[in-house]
């Protein structure tokens, strides 16, 4: 078997592994209902799955003969529990497991999206250490960059570990050659507005007077007044003036893409630290129920020493 044919849930399953060895790591190894409860979780996960048991145990039982995990259950337990193995299977250190990790759970990301959601299972202090890293997996055959599509800022990084390595969240889906930007396109009461938009008007002395995208308006100078969104800047008193969207802000250059970039920074990372406490949450969850099976277990137990020792002392009455 080929690392590059693992299927989409034993890639979960995979990533499931190497992701709670660093994060709950009172919890590693993991029972098969830790597993499927970290597998199906809702938080750092993309698409958000609904495995069951039998899924999961197949999917970890497989790793196994491919030697990326392996049966971890201690002497005397009861539930199987598995571990991963990608480290020797793959030859992978620390953080470029927890890069690829990443990828595993949560399709393509940029380097600054690596960055934020691997720091609770390596540390990578710059953007060019991701950097690094990617280049290192991406030498090896283990992921590889992501052509840039019109309007993203970042490249993006997929991993190459199976099938469903090109599929991610609605954020990277591939966008249609054949989508246009006609007003029919639109929902309806949009399309109303494009209508007005690009309809004619009489003017006062019943000249049409053209508020559309591109056409020209006549200004009381007689100076082209241009109301649509692709016209030239105003620079100089009687030069056409644009009002539509594409019209240059007053602000220095870079500016405003700076500003973005730091406000979107700073609410990436407290997303990041809202689904790490949600994990954390979940992760409590799971050791509860597992607390609560527990219990039930001991007071099973109970009831059977309270029944020999009850047979115990019949069978003391009897020889006497």
């Amino acid at each position: 078997m080929h690392r590059s044919e693992l299927t989409a849930v034993e890639q979960r399953v995979l990533g499931c592994l190497i992701e709670k060895r660093w994060t709950t790591p009172d919890q590693y190894p993991l029972s098969i209902n830790a597993l499927r409860l970290a597998c199906n979780q809702s938080t750092n996960r993309d698409p958000v799955t609904d495995y069951d048991e039998s899924q999961v145990r197949a999917a970890a039982d497989r790793l196994t003969r491919y030697g990326l995990a392996r049966l971890a259950s201690g002497a005397g337990s009861r539930a199987t529990k598995y571990r991963h193995l990608a480290e020797e299977a793959l030859g992978l250190e620390r953080e470029q497991l927890a890069v690829l990790c990443v990828m595993l759970l949560r399709g393509p990301q940029t380097p600054g999206e690596l960055k934020g959601r691997s720091e609770r299972m390596a540390h990578l202090a710059t953007l060019a250490d991701v950097e690094r890293v990617l280049d290192d997996l991406t030498s090896r055959g283990y992921c590889e960059r992501m052509a840039r599509r019109p309007g993203q800022k970042e490249d993006r990084y997929r991993h190459l570990l199976g099938e469903g390595a090109l599929d991610g969240d609605s954020e990277h889906a591939t966008v249609p050659e054949t989508a246009s930007a006609d007003p029919r396109a639109l929902p309806v009461q949009e399309a109303r507005v494009a209508a007005d938009w690009d309809a004619p008007t009489a003017t006062a002395s019943g000249t049409p007077m053209v508020l559309g995208r591109d056409a020209p308006t006549a200004t009381a100078s007689g100076t082209p007044m241009v109301l649509g969104r692709d016209a030239p800047t105003a620079t100089a008193p009687g030069t056409p003036m644009v009002l539509g969207r594409d019209a240059p802000t007053a602000t220095a250059p870079g500016a405003h893409g700076a500003a973005v970039a730091s406000g979107d920074g700073a609410l990436a990372e407290r997303v990041s630290a809202l689904e790490a406490e949600i994990d954390e949450l979940r992760s409590l969850r799971a050791q509860l129920e597992e607390l609560q099976r527990l219990r039930a277990e001991i007071g099973e137990l109970r009831s059977l020493q309270a029944d020999v020792a009850a047979l115990r002392q019949q069978l003391a009455e009897l020889f006497e």
